[in-house]
């Protein structure tokens, strides 16, 4: 092989490693015969290690389809999809990703501590696991390690899913809505709290939502899917400076970032 090959392949290798995620032009299709229906349709899009992207869109625009694809949980039609340069198969037996879902789904006989003890308990964790303690630390639960579920409110009980998820240090974060049914109150302190813990470990996160403020509070970057079939519209940089704070919602910089949003949803 001519030194220039090498070279170039070196460059390809370390670019690759760069992503957390590669999507590269997949459809997702379910049904058979005549019912098959088309969830997405041609989606490409990378996504760096470390970022934070929050994925906008009209109901049924595959937004937790896209999610679970990524996650190995429902099966690509066609394309591809690579994460940190291997399939989603092989990054899910390597537990590089965790999933948070809108219900926290704590099994209701454990502690605090011990439904974040969960995943170290199924499974192969490996050697370099978080300690669970330290995690309710990070989430703000300090002092509530062997409270029950029904002892916690909403939003306490997502944090204790978030820690939980955490726990395996996974590389990705998949959240699909975790936040939607809480009070507004409780969101905008999660969504802070979030983007703490977001800079604290460096995890990259793919963050579901249909909030628009949200979206555009949260992440580098807004992936807005448009339905029917689901398929990119837009892969909008947020030009907001880090850290973040509740205020920056009242700045003009952030209403037209929001007005852009409405308005590529408007047309979707």
């Amino acid at each position: 092989m001519a030194v220039m090959d090498i070279a170039e392949d070196a460059v390809s290798a370390s670019a690759e490693t760069a992503l957390a995620v590669s999507i590269d032009n997949i459809d997702v299709r379910f049904g058979s015969g005549d019912a098959i229906v088309t969830a997405l349709k041609g989606v490409s899009v990378d996504i760096a290690d470390g970022a934070f992207v929050t994925m906008l869109g009209p109901s049924g625009c595959g937004k937790s389809t896209l999610l679970r694809a990524i996650a190995d949980l429902v099966p690509t039609s066609n394309g591809q999809i690579k994460v940190h340069g291997r399939t989603p198969e092989e990054a899910r037996k390597s537990r590089d990703f965790a999933f948070v879902f809108q219900d926290a789904t704590l099994l209701p006989w454990r502690s605090a501590i011990d439904n974040v003890k969960l995943p170290l308990e199924v499974g192969k964790p490996g050697p370099a696991h978080a300690d669970p303690k330290e995690l309710l630390e990070l989430v703000g639960l300090s002092g509530r390690e062997n409270a029950l579920p029904a002892e916690l409110s909403g939003g306490m009980r997502q944090r204790v899913a978030i820690a939980r998820a955490l726990v395996t240090r996974p590389r990705i974060l998949l959240m699909d809505e975790p936040f939607g049914a809480l009070d507004e109150i409780t969101r905008d302190k999660l969504n802070e709290e979030l983007l703490r813990i977001w800079q604290e470990t460096g995890t990259t996160i793919l963050f579901v939502t249909h909030s628009i403020p949200e979206a555009a509070f949260l992440g580098q970057k807004v992936l807005v899917l448009a339905a029917h079939p689901g398929r990119v519209k837009e892969f909008m940089p947020v030009d907001l400076e880090f850290p973040r704070h509740l205020a920056m919602r009242d700045t003009m910089e952030f209403i037209q970032i929001t007005a852009h949003l409405r308005q590529l949803l408007e047309e979707c």
